[in-house]
């Protein structure tokens, strides 16, 4: 048959992004097959041989698996695909979209930027596991401080309400130890803004202070003197000595340990864009954050091209969410980061995470810098109807 472009590229990247470990899942959707729901693909380790295996999920509820040899995939996949109308590819440095419209044309989005991201040093990867092999986590849930936060009981059980907080802290963990490589060794200063009841903190200053055994200093900030007095409890408690809370506006906060890791799960709205701003202006090594309610850009979007959009106050939402993010990405990489929006658990709320490591040697006056200047400058005038 003769192989689509679009689709040879889509072919090439899940290809490239398997061998590399970095593939996460590609989500095949909007099958042409009516008894099918969707497929998943995913990286599968069987009889010591790396796989992509194949899950497809039947309208009757029942999943068939098929698994395809690396050496198999340049065949097998253009077939696979040309079954399905949309492709989502999810990996560790970020994603692209494969649609078909119902004229037939075919579109890759995200390809070319993907694929730089695939091509590029440091490579986050996923762990490959085999059929029937239970993923083991970094947290197991005897941890001291998730009894003490109440995510795990004196066993360390993990309490049902609690799981999806527990795989979300766990997941946190693991992207922490996807960018280590970028941090310090054996000392480091980490800052968690608008730090709330601090599961994070906690998390975050166990695994380097417990599990790697780093000389840890690192303050949590929050606006609620309640929740700081209950953290610094817990924290005294813990034995946790490197790790401080502060009261205060995260506006206002100075500190003279300048942060290598900042950290923020779900600040509110414009609070996560005044902790990037802080965390750029501190030239933090790693940022890492969660954003949530994004209502900024819904009050002020201003464009008229998109009025087909912002006339639907659902869609409205949505797509403000996603412009505000990408905006944030994009600032993030006029400030010299390397930037990925990563998804933090399935299923989730709130479940977007912006990843930036700061490039070595950047400077805000490159060419890459500047041209990400201006893409931020022309993007947020569109948007807000300030053109000239």
């Amino acid at each position: 048959m003769e192989i689509n472009k679009e689709i040879q590229s889509l072919t090439e990247l899940i290809i490239l992004s398997a061998q590399k470990q970095s593939l996460k899942k590609a989500v095949l959707s909007k099958p042409t097959d009516k008894s099918l729901i969707r497929a998943v693909i995913t990286v599968r380790n069987i009889g010591g041989e790396n796989m992509l295996q194949v899950e497809f999920f039947h309208k009757d509820n029942k999943a068939t698996h098929k698994n395809i040899p690396l050496s198999d995939t340049n065949k097998t996949l253009p077939e696979l695909f040309s079954g399905f109308s949309q492709i989502n590819l999810i990996c560790t440095v970020g994603e692209c979209e494969f649609k078909v419209s119902k004229s037939g044309n075919c579109a890759l989005i995200g390809g070319n930027k993907l694929l730089a991201a695939l091509n590029a040093d440091g490579v986050a990867k996923v762990q490959v596991y085999g059929n029937n092999v239970q993923k083991k986590h970094i947290l197991d849930g005897s941890e001291p401080f998730l009894k003490l936060l109440g995510i795990s009981d004196s066993n360390g059980r993990i309490y049902d309400k609690k799981q999806l907080k527990f795989r979300q802290i766990n997941r946190f963990v693991e992207m922490i130890r996807d960018i280590e490589n970028h941090l310090p060794k054996g000392e480091i200063t980490i800052c968690d803004l608008c730090c709330g009841k601090s599961y994070l903190s906690f998390a975050v200053y166990h695994y380097f202070a417990n599990v790697l055994k780093y000389n840890v200093k690192m303050v949590g900030v929050d606006l609620k003197p309640d929740v700081v007095a209950y953290c610094s409890e817990v924290s005294q408690k813990l034995g946790f000595e490197g790790l401080r809370f502060v009261c205060g506006d995260i506006n206002d906060f100075v500190t003279e340990d300048i942060p290598d890791l900042v950290v923020s799960l779900h600040a509110c709205d414009t609070a996560t864009d005044i902790v990037l701003n802080k965390a750029m202006s501190w030239n933090a090594k790693v940022i890492l954050s969660t954003p949530c309610c994004h209502h900024e850009l819904n009050h002020t979007l201003n464009c008229p091209t998109l009025s087909f959009i912002a006339e639907h106050s659902m869609l409205r939402q949505k797509f403000c969410d996603a412009a505000t993010d990408a905006l944030r990405l994009k600032l993030l990489e006029a400030n010299g980061y390397r930037t990925a929006s990563l998804e933090l658990v399935e299923d989730a709320p709130k479940n977007i995470m912006l990843r930036a490591i700061k490039l070595p040697d950047s400077k805000k006056n490159s060419e890459a810098a500047l041209k990400a200047r201006e893409e931020y400058e022309a993007a947020k005038a569109f948007l807000l109807g300030t053109q000239r």
